[in-house]
């Protein structure tokens, strides 16, 4: 299952982080890893689930992917 990065938008409170993590649980993903620095998380989720999370109108979801420099 492809690994989404999940971030809250701005003004976005901790009862709506704690929201879309039960969701994205309750939608068969797996938290992997939450961010301390920025309201997030990772999740491993089924990629034909994906666009239950994309529909929060308070989350900004994006496909992990690898970054390089060169």
């Amino acid at each position: 299952m492809p690994i989404y990065n999940i971030t809250l938008k701005e003004g976005a409170s901790p009862d709506q982080l704690s929201k879309a993590k039960d969701d994205a649980k309750n939608q068969g993903g797996e938290v992997k890893h939450e961010f301390t620095l920025i309201k997030g998380f990772t999740v491993e989720f089924p990629h034909d689930h994906v666009t239950t999370l994309e529909t929060n109108e308070h989350i900004h979801v994006e496909q992990d992917a690898q970054v390089k420099t060169q």
